[in-house]
């Protein structure tokens, strides 16, 4: 295989991971529950009756994973760090314990030359929040930025870029609009104020790490390309406007769609607040979607369809490298100068689960590819993570699909890094 053209220098490389897909621990030192802890326990919600109770067993083996993290050469490390862990009830006392495994991890991190960088809401909002309304709570914004100032306080002077969401459009969808993730509710387009409500969380939670010396202050999205299907355009322009722009106009131009603009719930003031100025924007990207018009009386004016012809994944989502050089391209276009520099915070495949991974690596080298040819094409991409540093508990799926660069035997909890480890690793030893 060709090496890998050169990028920028200064370019952030790194891997990704989630705290309740690895850490376990659950009922260890103070965490108090979090929706994906009821969730996952709950009969018939999660493939196999799987649970996050262990996972990859982060919490005591972290020490062993940072050196993975030092062996594959990464210049940056994308976490996420558990709200309830640090504010069992979301609110109120904070568990020191939970602040200092925290503590522990950025400082190894930092002695191995691995920049820290913590994602505060990876959608595992304490139950206590949730039993008071979760997202459709316009107070849960206000106990978002109260935590970020928790963990700012205790680590802000060892972490220079934060990330506040993870993915808020799969949160409000999965779990609030369609009911297959936590917290399982079933609201269709009712689920609107969680969008809402999530972003006036992060506009809180950036003034409020700024405010405490945050260098460079993000929000990570899940993004598309939106193909329509034949002819269906406007159900193409709906689903990007759903999807896509329903998290982007409003953090960069301080306004909604237009499906969007007239809710109820935007109170004085909130645009301001939810467009405070960001630093960078993290895009994780997956596949495009295509799409086609709904049937009439359908409860969503459009429908996903399968894109034909190309590989697919062992998650069954379609391989299209270019789909990425197109988003990106796509969103320079579409806001301009309004559009900070972009970081693309995940991005990678589930395979077979074998060492043998060559359909990774393969996915891995097109995907970077076309994010060079991104790059020659104008967008101003300062780094890219790769999902993920480990096999883990990929949400309700359970531990069906292996998305890692390492291999994780979850019965022994060995790590054994795949063909795709030693590729990436090698590629960013050709880079440095």
């Amino acid at each position: 295989m060709a090496a890998l053209p050169s990028f920028p220098p200064g370019f952030l490389w790194g891997v990704s991971t989630a705290a309740y897909q690895i850490e376990g621990a659950v009922r260890e030192d103070g965490r108090g529950p979090s929706i994906w802890d009821t969730f996952s326990h709950t009969p018939g919600r999660i493939r196999d009756g799987d649970t996050g109770d262990v996972a990859c067993d982060h919490y005591h083996r972290w020490a062993q994973d940072v050196e993975l993290l030092a062996e594959l050469g990464v210049s940056a490390y994308r976490f996420s760090i558990a709200w309830p862990r640090v504010q069992p009830a979301g609110a109120g006392p904070v568990n020191g314990a939970g602040l200092d495994f925290y503590d522990r991890l950025v400082d190894a991190l930092l002695a191995r030359g691995i920049a820290p960088v913590p994602t505060l809401f990876h959608w595992d909002l304490p139950q206590a929040l949730e039993d008071a309304g979760g997202w459709l709570s316009r107070d849960t914004s206000h106990r978002f930025a109260d935590y970020a100032a928790v963990v700012a306080d205790r680590i802000g002077d060892r972490v220079s870029r934060w990330i506040t969401l993870n993915e808020p459009v799969v949160h409000m969808a999965q779990g609030y609009a369609f009911g297959t993730h936590a917290p399982g509710r079933m609201l269709m387009m009712d689920a609107l104020p969680v969008a809402h409500h999530q972003l006036l969380g992060h506009g809180l939670a950036v003034r409020a790490l700024r405010a405490r010396g945050g260098a460079e202050v993000m929000i990570t999205n899940n993004c598309t390309p939106v193909w329509p299907a034949g002819d269906d355009l406007d159900a193409a322009e709906v689903y990007d406007a759903f999807h896509n722009r329903l998290f982007l106009d409003p953090v960069l131009r301080g306004e909604y769609p237009s499906f969007a603009a007239e809710a109820g719930f935007v109170q004085d003031g909130d645009m301001d607040v939810i467009a405070t100025p960001m630093d960078a924007l993290g895009i994780n990207y997956y596949n495009p979607t295509r799409v086609k018009a709904a049937p009439e009386g359908a409860p969503l004016p459009f429908e996903t369809v399968d894109i034909e012809g190309v590989p697919k994944t062992a998650f069954g989502w379609p391989v299209v490298p270019d789909g990425l050089r197109e988003l990106l391209v796509g969103l320079r276009e579409r806001y301009d100068e309004l559009l900070p520099p972009v970081y693309v915070t995940e991005n990678g495949c589930s395979t077979d689960g074998s060492v043998h991974d060559g359909d990774r690596i393969d996915y891995l080298d097109g995907h970077l590819r076309a994010l060079h040819a991104a790059i020659e094409a104008g967008a101003d991409v300062r780094g890219y993570f790769v999902w993920s540093l480990l096999d883990n508990f990929e949400w309700a799926e359970g531990y069906s699909q292996r998305f890692g660069l390492v291999h994780v035997d979850y019965e022994t909890q060995r790590r054994t890094p795949r063909d795709s480890f030693a590729w990436m690793r090698a590629a960013l030893a050709e880079q440095r």
